[in-house]
């Protein structure tokens, strides 16, 4: 009788080419997503090697960090960033890959077209050159970023050398209370464990508050594990899992289907399987979240007040923290609520999902941004966009002074005209608050949509249950 495994070590086994004592593992890549910012010399190295793709039809290419956000009647003012989606588009064409190129109607954000084309499914390992391809794991997939010398690796193999990973456990139990989010449960956990909490490890999320949540919410909870210092997030298949893959473009049709299914409802972890880490949270302990400092470990719940330096005993945390505070022009011992702000930024491949522009426009709807803050709403992709058109979001987003704008990484890592100014303050539903991530000197607040759009309507830090 085999030991009880892990859904990380079945989907791990089921793709080990070879393992050697010593060396890391050879693994098989089932999907393998590309963009415009880490592919190019990739391309160059393939040429050079007079090598083709050795799967084009397991690999697809999209433009988005790069692409700018405005009217796509315009055209890419930023050079650097037309030169580089130009030279996907073209690189694409010669090796023979899909691409969702600029004009594209299925073009958005690497992350959220995976999933929302149903090329993203069950028991598959999916890599990309963004460390954010953790969000992937949403589906019971093993999914990690890579760099760009692994990008033509794979590109030139479907393979990759890889260490196995350590198991962590994440259970997530009880209700959330209204105004609590996805969004903060993870923020929440990081704040916990902090970013080198999930070093070594893949996390699986797991219990009843997991279950409860819709596809979109899981994906923003996995997302983000890499910021917990984790190679990768996963979530078990269940029927919220299939339901969402049901009838998608690249699902399995038919009698394929079936077939999937059978093999997807062996996935989840044995009974009495072991992990190398365990960690719970109580869900309806949970308020919504906020970040104060320059990673995303550093957050608070929104009523809380900004840590003390003083209080810490370790002498490298406490400079961290103290650093941190003067970039911010934060005070220890002081509440993050009522503080003015600048921007707020609705969107990334955290938050730029249709649930997501439905959370911020329930905010929204009959109320007015406050006029001294300038909020951008992105979507995550133009199917995205076209839906919430189609659910007249981006009216609700217009009559309340928010821009609304075309799909794209925006504001997130600062392209393309969207970012903050020198010592601006944004709310941002984004991944990362590092010094400089949305514009030099601008200073990032973490949190979820709901707790964006509520801050945008009341031109300071708020709490969206004053508002609900």
């Amino acid at each position: 009788m085999t030991r009880p495994r892990t859904i990380i070590e079945k989907v791990w086994d089921a793709h080990l080419v070879s393992e050697q004592p010593g060396a890391p593992a050879l693994l098989y890549i089932d999907l393998h997503l590309v963009h415009e910012v880490t592919s190019p010399q990739a391309f160059d190295g393939l040429r050079r090697r007079g090598l083709k793709v050795r799967r084009p039809d397991l690999t697809q290419a999209t433009v988005d960090h790069g692409t700018p956000t405005t009217p796509r009647t315009l055209p890419i003012l930023d050079q650097v960033a037309a030169a580089q989606v130009a030279r996907l588009e073209a690189n694409c064409r010669e090796f023979g890959i899909p691409c969702f190129g600029f004009l594209s109607d299925k073009q958005g954000v690497v992350h959220v077209i995976g999933p929302e084309q149903g090329l993203t499914q069950p028991g598959m390992t999916v890599v990309c050159g963004d460390s954010h391809t953790a969000t992937h794991g949403a589906f019971g997939a093993l999914a990690f970023g890579i760099g760009t010398s692994e990008v033509e690796m794979v590109l030139a193999t479907q393979c990759l050398p890889q260490r196995r990973s350590k198991t962590f456990k994440v259970e997530v139990n009880g209700a959330l209370k209204p105004g609590v989010s996805a969004k903060d449960i993870i923020l929440a956990l990081i704040a916990r464990i902090g970013v080198g909490g999930g070093t070594g490890c893949v996390i699986e999320y797991c219990g009843s508050t997991i279950r409860a949540l819709s596809m979109e919410e899981r994906m923003t909870v996995t997302n983000m594990s890499i910021e917990g210092g984790a190679r990768a997030g996963m979530i078990a298949p269940d029927n919220v899992t299939y339901q969402y893959l049901h009838g998608r473009p690249f699902a399995p049709q038919g009698a394929a289907w079936e077939a999937a299914l059978e093999r997807w409802r062996r996935l989840p972890t044995d009974e009495g399987a072991a992990y190398d880490k365990e960690i719970s949270i109580d869900a309806a302990a949970l308020e919504p979240m906020i970040t104060f400092g320059t990673n995303p470990g550093m957050g608070i719940p929104i009523s809380g007040a900004v840590p003390d330096p003083a209080a810490v005993a370790d002498p490298l945390e406490r400079e961290t923290l103290s650093k941190a505070l003067k970039y911010m022009a934060l005070e220890p011992g002081k509440p993050l609520l009522g503080r003015p702000i600048d921007v707020v930024f609705v969107g990334s491949c955290t938050n730029g999902r249709l649930a997501d522009l439905r959370a911020a426009a329930s905010v929204l709807k009959g109320r007015k941004v406050n006029p001294r803050v300038r909020m951008l709403v992105v979507p995550g992709s133009q199917p995205v966009k076209r839906q919430a058109e189609a659910e007249g979001l981006d009216e609700i987003f217009r009559a309340a002074g928010a821009e609304w704008r075309e799909a794209g990484c925006s504001m997130c890592i600062a392209m393309n005209g969207d970012q903050l100014e020198p010592g601006q303050y944004s709310v941002s539903t984004s991944n990362r608050n590092f010094e400089g991530r949305q514009g030099k000197g601008g200073r990032t607040l973490l949190a979820s949509p709901l707790t964006a759009a509520a801050s945008a309507v009341n031109g300071v830090i708020s709490d969206v249950r004053t508002l609900l």
